[in-house]
């Protein structure tokens, strides 16, 4: 059963805007969520700068008492989801809420409660631990929470695969809707993990940039990349089967048409160093949609910043695409925003979403200096030109190689 799926409904909360359009104007403004961490005193740290959300408060979003008992990461999903529900004008009185599903991500979840616990377990013994711990720490909470929030009632699943976790997640509601098992998926990605233990083990693990100034802290592609910038947020999507879409009216922004997936099963950080398993997803994900190579014009990359994933990623591209790799546009959202973790392939999707939709290719932001073997077109500019179809790629830590493939929508 091969139902069309499309995309109605766009939420977001983002380092650079928190919404929607505040967060697609600030892209089209070049601006960078990178500043000093504010969440804890990182005066110790060798990492000082984060990709922070500003000015959030949940209390605008959902009612108090249920704010209270969601962590960062849930009330951030929690938000998005309710822009993104709105703005679809999904109105679930009228749905079968059995048939309208959820799949939100996170990678990690709540490093702050499990930290926050863990001191009061040392100080104060285990009878003072709080007895919602477990239910605010767990990965799948934010996918709980949204359902209870908006009453879904359909396919409840959160895809935990690093990096990768946004983007699965968007990829298994994508296959949900065309297998029939729903016909609407609120689904992407969620993250708050700018924590000490957070920041100090992706420091230790020399994956975060240690830089100090903040337009040269998150460099894709560029010679002098130095690591990623840890960021948080949520982006969440109202994906939807066509029909369902048409019949009640909905606005549709783009078309999901593929999906590929591959594992490098070579090493539990680094991609694989030829690229083979990030091209086979790429390449998986035009296959699933019936799509030549050729006709793909721009991907958004994972592109982390990292001296690794920047290096073997231009290799996957090389491979997936042969010659025509040189006439590619692809850009890196993560230069403004840093890395969401779980949540970085859903606010990737959406950007997507919207270069599709207003024929908008944004650059990335900093990149100066060519790197030799990393010798592609990354934008360095901004561009206005038809995008038909936008390929977004997502690598994970244990070597889970995502790819979803968007086009613009036609009737």
């Amino acid at each position: 059963m091969n139902r069309r799926v499309v995309v109605t409904g766009l939420g977001a909360i983002t380092p650079i805007g928190n919404s929607v359009p505040e967060f697609w104007d600030a892209v089209k403004k070049e601006e960078i969520g990178f500043a000093e961490i504010t969440h804890f005193d990182a005066s110790e740290y060798k990492c000082h700068l984060a990709a922070e959300v500003k000015n959030f408060d949940a209390k605008e979003y959902m009612d108090f008492r249920a704010a209270k008992r969601m962590e960062l990461f849930c009330q951030y999903a929690v938000a998005a989801a309710k822009e993104a529900i709105e703005d679809a004008g999904l109105s679930m009185e009228q749905e079968d809420a059995y048939r309208v599903g959820c799949s939100i991500s996170s990678g990690v979840g709540s490093l702050d409660a499990m930290e926050r616990e863990h001191k009061k377990l040392l100080e104060k013994g285990p009878s003072r631990v709080n007895p919602l711990l477990v239910p605010m720490m767990i990965t799948n909470m934010a996918a709980g929470n949204v359902s209870i929030q908006f009453g879904l009632k359909g396919k409840n699943i959160n895809v935990v695969t690093a990096c990768a976790s946004g983007t699965n997640a968007l990829g298994e509601a994508f296959r949900t809707i065309q297998y029939g098992d729903a016909d609407v998926m609120v689904a992407g990605g969620t993250e708050g993990s700018v924590t000490p233990i957070g920041i100090a083990g992706f420091t230790s693990l020399t994956a975060l940039s240690t830089e100090t100034d903040p337009k040269r802290a998150s460099l894709p592609f560029d010679k002098d990349r130095s690591g990623f910038v840890m960021g948080e947020g949520a982006a969440i999507i109202v994906l939807e089967e066509l029909e369902h879409a048409k019949a009640r009216g909905a606005k549709i922004y783009a078309e999901v048409i593929g999906y590929g997936c591959s594992a490098d099963a070579y090493h539990i950080t680094s991609p694989a160093e030829d690229g083979s398993g990030a091209a086979r997803a790429m390449t998986n994900a035009l296959k699933d949609g019936g799509v030549n190579p050729e006709d793909i014009t721009y991907i958004n990359a994972h592109g982390t910043g990292t001296h690794h994933n920047d290096l073997f990623e231009t290799r996957a591209i090389k491979l997936a695409f042969g010659e025509h790799a040189k006439n590619l546009k692809i850009n890196s959202t993560k230069s403004m925003i840093g890395h969401l973790l779980g949540a970085a392939g859903a606010i990737e999707f959406l950007t997507c979403v919207k270069e599709i939709e207003e024929g908008y290719i944004h650059a990335t932001v900093g990149y100066q200096t060519p790197d030799e073997e990393i010798d592609l077109d990354y934008c360095q500019k901004a561009s206005e030109e038809e995008v038909v179809y936008a390929l977004s790629n997502s690598l994970g830590f244990g070597g889970h190689n995502t790819s979803i493939l968007l086009k613009k929508y036609e009737a």
